[in-house]
């Protein structure tokens, strides 16, 4: 077989993003804006030649090779031959198993991989007694602070970038620093959009995410300034509020596996967990 390899870069954008789009599946990482921002965390080769696909690396060092178009047997099958040993096919969607299960392949899955799904109907009213305290920090802060909205734009990217270093002085995590970052200034270039909230005139918290399937929107960073209660509350609401009517769901990613990253996602009661599956063949 005929591939070549190299590192992402921005201009695979115009090969990638269409084939992606394609996908139609909730899984974060079949977005163009997600590859190319994490890429090197996952040190993302991209392979053309007779084919196309991803190569990559797990958090926890498992290298694996990336779909980035439907799956069907002709392309499962040519997947297969890229696999090198101690490699995997990964992320497989539950549904699309069954190309590599009727081969003899086994699965395997990390919790810390799987992806948060909210309905935007809960997003936007916090209903029932589990998320009674959501409800209660939404009221607090809606009383008590004057917020205006506006798009995340060039013009306003600098209060944008405020809010970043604040929030890393505040939780001492630079996990995903360089990548949000680096979304706040591609923001055109990649096809995201995003949301700037002032609280009382000051900037104080912003959203950036994009649609992954017709009906998804994936939240790729939310940052806000922890001093004003309520803030992340406030956040999501007004997102789910404001997006059109044609969305239903929330993708808000993978928690890594970090507890409190778990602990944030699970307290806002997951309608969906979507499990993300490494699919291997014992011989490999």
């Amino acid at each position: 077989m005929d591939i070549q390899e190299q590192s992402l870069e921005l201009s695979h954008k115009t090969i990638l993003q269409p084939l992606l789009q394609k996908v139609k599946l909730p899984i974060s990482e079949y977005s163009f804006a997600n590859l190319y921002l994490f890429r090197s965390a996952h040190t993302y080769t991209v392979i053309t030649g007779d084919t196309i696909a991803i190569k990559g690396t797990t958090y926890d060092g498992v290298r694996y090779i990336m779909p980035v178009m439907p799956l069907d047997e002709e392309y499962a099958n040519t997947l297969i031959t890229l696999l090198q040993p101690d490699m995997c096919l990964f992320p497989i969607h539950h549904d699309c198993l069954h190309f590599f299960t009727s081969k003899g392949f086994t699965y395997t899955y990390n919790d810390g991989d799987s992806d948060y799904v909210y309905t935007k109907e809960k997003l936007a009213s916090y209903p029932g007694k589990k998320l009674h305290g959501k409800r209660n920090l939404l009221y607090q802060f809606s009383s008590r602070y004057t917020v205006e909205v506006l798009p995340l734009t060039g013009e306003n990217v600098h209060d944008a970038l405020r809010i970043v270093e604040a929030w890393q002085k505040e939780y001492g995590n630079d996990a995903d620093i360089a990548a949000c970052i680096e979304a706040c200034m591609l923001l055109d270039e990649l096809s995201l959009c995003g949301s700037i909230y002032y609280v009382d005139e000051k900037p104080a918290a912003f959203i950036i995410g994009e649609a992954i399937t017709d009906d998804m929107f994936a939240i790729h960073f939310a940052k806000a300034i922890k001093d004003y209660k309520g803030i992340y509350q406030y956040l999501y609401n007004h997102c789910a509020k404001a997006l059109p009517a044609h969305y239903k769901y929330f993708n808000f990613e993978q928690d890594l596996g970090l507890e409190p990253l778990r602990f944030a996602k699970r307290s806002y009661q997951p309608d969906m967990i979507v499990t993300k599956y490494r699919v291997s063949a014992k011989n490999l």
